[in-house]
């Protein structure tokens, strides 16, 4: 693999956060069932942590987006891969994103989301980067806000490696 990965986030502290994050959305959606629709591939790790924690009823759907490709940099082009199996229509959804930099990526997957007629839809992020905030969008849960940096770990990948870190870092690439 390419690059040195140094730890911003350490194991214990990404475990911790999150299962205060599922307190606060347990607390947040106290006698409902909600929906939590994993953006895949990078949201997988944090969303089966998150629903480990939760002491409300959870159900899953599964999109896949892409902004990136191969690169550390959004091409700004949203292209759906795998959208959700089933209708979200009159259902409490939450939108589990591993990261939110320009926000363009979710600007455009929550407008889809809107028009299928959720009872109520919410955003759950571990990590916002609002430096490289292009588009505002509201995140309603987030693990942590990070500076601007190419982050690895934790389901989040470079060219498909890194994701099985159990912690989040910086990624160095070798022209660094």
């Amino acid at each position: 693999m390419e690059g040195k990965v140094t730890v911003l986030i350490s194991e214990e502290d990404v475990e911790k956060r999150i299962t205060e994050l599922a307190g606060e959305i347990s607390r947040d959606y106290a006698g409902k069932e909600v929906l939590f629709v994993c953006i895949l591939k990078g949201s997988i790790f944090f969303t089966t942590a998150l629903a480990k924690h939760m002491s409300v009823p959870v159900t899953f759907d599964f999109m896949s987006v892409s902004s990136y490709g191969d690169a550390t940099v959004s091409s700004g082009r949203v292209k759906i891969i795998k959208d959700l199996d089933d209708s979200i229509e009159g259902k409490d959804v939450i939108v589990i994103e591993d990261i939110i930099d320009s926000g363009r990526t979710l600007d455009h997957l929550l407008r889809l989301l809107e028009v299928r007629k959720p009872h109520s839809i919410k955003l759950c992020t571990l990590l916002d980067k609002p430096d490289r905030r292009e588009i505002d969008v509201k995140v309603d849960y987030v693990g942590f806000t990070i500076p601007d940096a190419f982050v690895v770990g934790y389901g989040l990948d470079y060219k498909q490696h890194y994701r099985n870190l159990p912690y989040v870092g910086v990624l160095h690439l070798n022209e660094d």
